[in-house]
């Protein structure tokens, strides 16, 4: 037969009740809803107070899909192997095909499969039914927002008999060594005929950009019913490196070639991989191919506001070329594995990132649902099933991702030392910089009846073990919460690096404690002091903000459903920090104006103690103007008159106070007698108009994704903005609301985390004059755009 083909299950039968025969392959679904997997189901109902705070205030429940796939749309010959692949189900996923129970996962976030081929046969026609039940039941099971529902893609895949077998493929760089390098590369070769094979293997590995392409081959024999293992070792001459500068990427095409008693055949996979060295140097950081490079990062949860973590690929490809603009280059998943699309867009766009297998391990942290450290908290979540599961959902997130160019770190948890959530240490007072000052006092004292944390020790190591079999190519790491403790008690000397979470004031110390230990800055606030902790300290590879972009959950309280730490808001849009972070971390010229009320204390203030605009009243006194400036030297021009900024060492931008009466500010970087960069700033007007245009990806950052194989085109994003007669955001909001023709709106967001109006209304009110609405195009796609008090406006796709 020939190669592989797959299917992708897309279009289901929805209901969100628990029809107890909805497993049967005769069930009548046919008054369910229609639904597109990825699909949230969360996201779709109202947010009420009495939901939890910590997942964003939306409800669970019990969901079932079901899925009718017409057998003969597969192309597949009679010996084929048939698969059904999740990327993933949250959670307590269980699974039937025309009636079989499959099984199950409990785990949301790691990919599973299941064989269908002896199912298949027993078809009594053409309808392949699928019925799969979620069970959200439990809606305070974390400390963010993770959606309901089958929220990733679903695949079916028919397979040759004789086959390299899924996610078997492991791609390595071995070495770099000036214009070449050495790689290998490990696979598991399927022989389910019934009688033994010869199997010859050829790799093509094709390079993305230029196209050259280099070939191995090799032969082995397969007994019948087995498989055998294959590894191929070579050079690769005039190799392209991977790299956050230059992300280039080949495809790795295995065709297998097989001849028995029985006939002959032939199968093809294909991977897209990258050949990069990576080095972490206690001394030096991290080091790319050789050189040094500094890691620029963010944290990053799944979700994106009203598309709740379904989020389309272009989606996030807005999302991180903003951040690319801004100057960062790294990713860390926090604190699970994600969807499989933002691995593969990290690729494409050069973003190393660090992968996070778990926020708990066999105890349950606590898990807020009136509010952050409002107590009681609750204890439901992934701990109940991590003693059975663990090493299985470990491997899984391996063998699913471990191709990527972009992954430089397996990370087994994410703060497991918290103190006294759950375990507890006598050494807890010692800890420094931690966030329960509103705890009761019971809490922030030592009790010898929680698990103690020297148990964390024990687990760590065997992760530690697990990993290293599962990918001995990368280091294995962890976010570190207490490592004042954890130091002593073992938990951080099996590490390869060592994350800290907000503990930059020890990286000096601890680095000559363990001289040969790497150290990254895992989880870290957004301050100039933590930046210069990194470039005051070479063996520092890095950092990772907490957190890059605005997410559900975690909230601290009603109407209030979601965390503002990030650096774009859940529209996507930048805030002020994300033009200051990029006067630091870019390497193009920057100049950003914002200003603030003056008051005497103006001089103590920190950029994130006084809320800082691009809008001003002309009300008679005095506003600090604060300047972000990068690539040259800084002039202040306020009405035509040059002003002199100083520039504040704590907060590492340029400040000057001027009277509110100006009616212009300019701020321009010069270089070499040029201007580099400039900003200018007026007092906003009310609103004139309402501008709306489809987002576009730059030409070379599309042409990447498409060369990968990435869908960047199964969603439109209009970017709205209320603007004054002179082209700046206006004074005020608008309700906005949108009509699509030949077409599905899948939701307005303006990114206010006090907004709870339910996603699934066609209308919402701006933020800061901006909004984006969010459009499943047709093949003749318009959008009509209504404000209140300006014109509306068409958008036609």
């Amino acid at each position: 037969m020939s190669g592989a083909s797959a299917l992708r299950v897309d279009r289901w039968r929805f209901a969100l009740a628990d029809h107890r025969e909805a497993w049967a392959k005769g069930f009548d679904d046919s008054e369910w809803r229609e639904v597109v997997v990825p699909h949230d189901w969360s996201v779709e109902q109202d947010f009420a107070v009495e939901h939890a705070s910590g997942t964003g205030y939306l409800p669970g429940g019990i969901g079932w899909y079901r899925a009718h796939v017409p057998l003969s749309t597969l192309d597949r010959a009679p010996d084929s192997v048939l698969r059904l692949s999740f990327a993933g189900v949250y959670k307590n996923a269980d699974v039937w095909v025309n009636g079989y129970h499959l099984g199950g996962r409990p785990n949301g976030h790691v990919p599973f499969f299941f064989d269908l081929t002896e199912i298949a046969s027993y078809a009594p026609d053409d309808d392949l039914v699928i019925s799969v039940r979620v069970d959200r039941t439990e809606i305070a099971d974390s400390r963010w927002y993770n959606g309901s529902g089958i929220t990733r893609a679903v695949v079916l895949e028919a397979h040759g008999p004789v086959r390299i077998v899924p996610q078997s493929t492991a791609f390595t760089t071995a070495d770099v060594d000036g214009e070449t390098a050495g790689i290998r590369i490990a696979q598991t070769v399927r022989n389910d005929l019934g009688r033994s094979a010869d199997v010859g293997v050829r790799h093509e590995l094709r390079s993305l950009s230029s196209g050259r392409v280099h070939v191995f081959e090799s032969d082995l024999e397969v007994p019948a019913g087995a498989s055998a293992g294959l590894v191929v070792d070579g050079r690769v001459p005039d190799v392209e490196l991977w790299s956050d500068v230059d992300p280039s990427l080949y495809r790795l095409t295995t065709t297998v070639n097989w001849r028995s008693s029985d006939g002959s055949g032939h199968s093809e996979s294909s991977e897209i991989v990258g050949i990069r060295s990576i080095v972490f140097d206690p001394q030096r950081g991290m080091l790319v191919n050789g050189e040094p490079r500094t890691l620029k990062g963010v944290c990053l949860h799944e979700d994106a506001g009203c598309l709740g973590v379904a989020v389309p690929a272009q989606v996030w490809l807005r999302r991180l070329l903003a951040l690319k603009d801004m100057g960062c280059n790294a990713v860390r998943m926090a604190h699970n594995p994600h969807d499989p699309v933002l691995y593969a867009l990290c690729d494409a766009l050069g973003f190393y990132v660090i992968d996070e297998a778990f926020d708990e391990w066999e105890n349950p942290k606590n898990k807020w649902w009136q509010g952050h450290n409002v107590y009681p908290p609750k204890h439901e979540g992934y701990a109940t099933h991590f003693p059975l599961w663990h090493e299985r959902d470990l491997r899984d997130m391996i063998a699913a991702h471990r191709n990527h160019a972009s992954i430089i770190a397996w990370s087994t948890g994410n703060e497991i030392d918290y103190p006294n959530d759950p375990y507890a240490s006598e050494l807890f007072e010692e800890m420094t910089g931690n966030n329960d000052a509103n705890k009761p006092a019971q809490e922030r004292v030592y009790d010898p009846s929680r698990p103690d944390a020297r148990r964390l020790t024990t687990i760590a190591r065997r992760l530690g073990e697990i990993v290293r079999d599962a990918d001995p190519s990368r280091p294995v790491t962890l976010a570190a919460a207490f490592p004042e403790l954890s130091g002593r008690t073992g938990l951080l000397d099996d590490l390869d690096v060592v994350g800290y979470n907000y503990k930059e004031h020890l990286y000096t110390d601890d680095h000559e404690r363990f001289p040969d230990k790497p150290l990254l800055g895992s989880e870290n606030g957004h301050g100039y002091a933590q930046w210069r902790a990194v470039v005051d300290n070479e063996f520092v590879a890095g950092q990772f903000l907490w957190t890059g972009i605005d997410y559900l959950g975690e909230a601290h309280g009603w109407p209030i459903h979601g965390s503002g730490a990030g650096l774009l808001t859940l529209a996507g849009f930048p805030k002020h920090e994300w033009h200051l972070r990029r006067s630091w971390w870019s390497d193009e010229p920057t100049a950003r104006l914002v200003v603030r009320a003056h008051g005497t204390d103006a001089g103590r203030r920190t950029f994130w103690e006084h809320p800082v605009s691009r809008r001003w009243a002309s009300d008679g006194g005095d506003i600090e103007v604060l300047a972000f400036a990068a690539g040259g030297d800084p002039c202040l021009v306020v009405d035509g008159a040059e002003v002199a900024l100083a520039f504040d060492d704590d907060g590492g931008y340029w400040r000057a106070v001027v009277p509110a009466s100006a009616a212009s500010l300019r701020l321009e970087v010069t270089h070499d007698g040029r201007a580099a960069a400039v900003d200018e700033l007026r007092p906003a007007g009310s609103p004139a108009r309402l501008d709306a245009a489809a987002w576009r990806a730059p030409d070379e950052a599309a042409r990447r994704c498409r060369a990968a194989g990435i869908d960047i085109d199964d969603v439109v994003q209009i970017e709205c903005a209320l603007r004054g007669v002179d082209g700046e955001l206006a004074e005020g909001e608008a309700m906005v609301s949108a009509a699509v023709l030949d077409g599905a709106l899948l939701g307005l967001e303006n990114g206010d985390l006090a907004d709870v109006t339910s996603y699934r209304d066609a209308e919402r009110r701006t933020r800061d004059g901006r909004l984006i609405v969010y459009v499943r195009p047709g093949d003749q796609t318009g959008v009509r755009l209504s404000a209140t008090g300006v014109e509306a406006v068409t958008v036609q796709l």
